[in-house]
């Protein structure tokens, strides 16, 4: 059979099929250089090696805590030994406090208005306040002070004790305010405020919106009625520098504009 024949069918002669194998092998050859000198995949990295700003959280990770407290609380008028003693005003005023705690109204900042579903401490004495023919008072705690202050109904109390005299003339319906309940940059830094109501089993109360002041010795995130105490001053002063949060301090009560001669 001839070399052309074979080639045409498909078969090499010798000679051809020699350098064909030869051929292969240089190819293998440099198949397996290219394998050798190629960059490896880059390993899996552990997650514990992965930069905090790449790494996942986990699905299964704890949320954050929310705040827990007590359920808001409510009392009668025929709780407070002084109410019946009281002016029709005064009355009206402490019954539509009153109504507020019914609600189950949470601690809302910025919100004055109870549809929707809670309030902040000025927005709830603003509500009470303009139900009641207030028409004139301010929003804020702070301008809150100031009205009453320049009307001259404003008395301060420097003592941090609560059996001082200068709580004396502290009566049902009276505004308490407070400074030092968030840091806040504002002049006068007057930052927190309720609606005095009077005693009850022999004790100070008072109705407001708080986000974790305390009735009956359990802490009450919403509005509600609490305790009146004054807090006694610190040892040490908080630093805010160091992180410390601010030190509510009382710094006194005001009679209401038309109620200010009410025995």
């Amino acid at each position: 059979m001839s070399e052309n024949l074979l080639h045409c069918k498909g078969f090499l002669t010798p000679g051809r099929w020699i350098r064909a194998a030869l051929l292969a092998l240089l190819a293998a050859g440099r198949l397996c250089a290219q394998d050798d000198d190629a960059t490896p995949p880059p390993k899996h990295r552990r997650h514990h090696n992965i930069p905090e700003a790449e790494a996942s959280p986990s699905p299964t990770e704890t949320p954050a805590k929310q705040k827990t407290a007590a359920p808001d609380a409510t009392i009668s008028t025929a709780e407070l030994a002084e109410f019946k003693k009281q002016p029709e005003k005064v009355q009206t005023l402490i019954e539509s406090a009153l109504d507020l705690t019914t609600q189950n109204l949470t601690y809302t900042y910025g919100s004055a208005e109870p549809e929707k579903g809670g309030m902040d401490c000025s927005g709830f004495i603003y509500y009470v306040l303009k139900r009641n023919g207030f028409e004139d008072v301010p929003r804020s705690a702070s301008a809150q002070y100031v009205w009453l202050r320049k009307a001259g109904l404003f008395q301060a109390v420097l003592s941090r004790k609560n059996n001082t005299f200068e709580l004396n003339d502290l009566r049902p319906g009276d505004l308490l305010f407070w400074t030092g309940t968030y840091s806040v940059d504002r002049d006068p830094p007057v930052t927190h405020t309720m609606l005095y109501l009077g005693t009850r089993r022999k004790k100070r109360v008072m109705a407001g919106a708080s986000d974790g002041r305390s009735f009956e010795d359990a802490a009450r995130w919403g509005v509600s009625v609490f305790d009146f105490k004054i807090a006694p001053k610190a040892s040490t002063p908080p630093d805010p520098a160091a992180g410390a949060k601010p030190q509510p301090v009382f710094v006194g009560y005001a009679h209401l504009p038309g109620m200010e001669d009410i025995p």
